[in-house]
């Protein structure tokens, strides 16, 4: 039987010691792939205006920028950089050296994590600001079938294009793709069908879920959407709550 963990007071704890509840497991070879969503109390993904912004609170905007500050890069749905208006990762370089110092993430030199886009189509535009305003450049993950020309189009405008599949992107390829190229602690911020594809794939180690006090109706979707249902046990980490009834929750795969 699971112990649920005893829940923690976010403002008693300092920004080390929230590092330190989030930091990514010690001197892995292999990836670790941290999602992190946020949801009403009766499960929205988004609320009015369908983005996931209306939602966030203050402790959820302290945890979803540790997280950016974490990670090595940020994985992420064409769609979503469309709907929640993406640009490139504005971390604290001196932040990222301290967390790489200590082991628990970041990066030596401080750099940003570069932002990972999932499009079997490569249908991202080229001036996007997910790619023009970018200090790393930003990875387009996509097909051999997709656009030659729009494939061109987002190389020329500094994006680095990636070919993961023939006609489709395997879920459980992407890890592996980004770790060939150093980039091992993963954090994907959705959407919905990112996450659910990588779930049912048995790609997920980790879930970061906030639950924000509120109750909004409609007919948002899950944080999770796959064509399959699949279940996939997770032991809860540490549960957080803020004073105005945020919780936050860290599960990982058991």
């Amino acid at each position: 039987m699971q112990r649920i963990p005893d829940a923690i007071q976010l403002t008693d704890l300092d920004n080390a010691a929230l590092a330190d509840l989030y930091a990514y497991p010690a001197a892995r070879e292999e990836s670790w792939l941290r999602v992190n969503f946020v949801s009403s109390i009766d499960g929205a993904v988004t609320g009015s205006g369908g983005v996931s912004e209306v939602l966030g609170t203050p402790a959820d905007k302290r945890v979803f920028h540790l997280l950016r500050e974490l990670a090595e890069v940020v994985l992420v749905g064409a769609g979503t950089v469309r709907a929640e208006n993406y640009g490139g990762a504005q971390t604290d370089a001196r932040l990222r050296r301290t967390l790489y110092a200590r082991g628990v993430g970041g990066h030596p030199e401080g750099d940003p994590p570069p932002i990972a886009i999932v499009t079997a189509s490569a249908g991202v535009d080229p001036e996007h600001r997910a790619i023009t305003t970018a200090r790393t450049p930003t990875l387009i993950l996509t097909t051999a079938a997709a656009s030659a020309a729009r494939k061109r189009a987002l190389a020329e405008a500094g994006a680095d294009v990636i070919e993961v599949g023939d006609h489709v992107i395997a879920p459980q390829a992407l890890p592996g793709v980004l770790a060939a190229r150093g980039l091992r602690r993963v954090l994907c911020e959705g959407g919905p069908q990112l996450f659910g594809s990588l779930a049912g794939a048995g790609a997920v180690d980790e879930l970061c879920l906030t639950t924000a006090p509120l109750l909004t109706g409609g007919g948002a979707r899950r944080i999770s959407v796959s064509h399959e249902a699949f279940a996939r046990q997770m032991t809860p980490v540490h549960v957080l709550f803020d004073t105005d009834g945020t919780i936050l929750t860290r599960w990982v795969r058991t």
